[in-house]
């Protein structure tokens, strides 16, 4: 199932290389709502691959969290995702997002941007403690179920997805 955008591959193979590289990571191409603007930089970009869990809760499907293992353009794994959202690095860094804005695409969920609500220091580092905003793009799947399947109250269920996050932090 694994995707390898254009992006993904030239946006990660930088940020898998030595710090002076990352600095390289390029700005995606993105609608304007969920443009980073200001004094940022991205430093982080990886490829995502895992599920959107939902609940039936009166009638209607509600998204309960992602999860998912993000993949860097060398092929291993330099963070996963999960409830919050949530972000966490290998080196136990972590941050949590808060959605700032949208893009509604075709056949998927959301392009989103988040910004930073908390972070803190892993026990090997601190990698994404400077996070400033997430980006979530280039989606494929993930979306919840029709309602008509929303039937036993309380069912989850586990749709697959695909995305690319770019993490950005302050230039200065």
């Amino acid at each position: 199932m694994k995707r390898s955008s254009l992006l993904a591959i030239a946006v990660a193979a930088a940020a898998a290389l030595p710090s002076a590289a990352a600095a390289a990571v390029p700005a995606p191409d993105v609608p304007d709502a969920i443009a980073v603007t200001g004094d940022e930089k991205p430093f982080l970009a990886a490829h995502g691959e895992g599920v959107q869990i939902y609940a039936c809760r009166s009638g209607a499907w509600s998204l309960v969290a992602p999860r998912a293992t993000l993949y860097g353009g060398n092929g291993q794994v330099v963070a996963t995702h999960f409830a919050g959202p949530t972000w966490q690095a290998r080196d136990g860094s972590s941050v949590k997002g808060s959605r700032v804005d949208g893009v509604t695409v075709p056949g998927a969920i959301q392009w989103l941007l988040l910004s930073r609500a908390s972070s803190s220091v892993g026990s090997d580092g601190d990698r994404l403690t400077g996070t400033t905003h997430i980006q979530r793009i280039n989606t494929v799947g993930g979306l919840a179920p029709d309602a008509a399947e929303c039937v036993t109250e309380g069912k989850e269920v586990e749709v697959p997805y695909e995305a690319d996050y770019v993490f950005w932090k302050a230039s200065a």
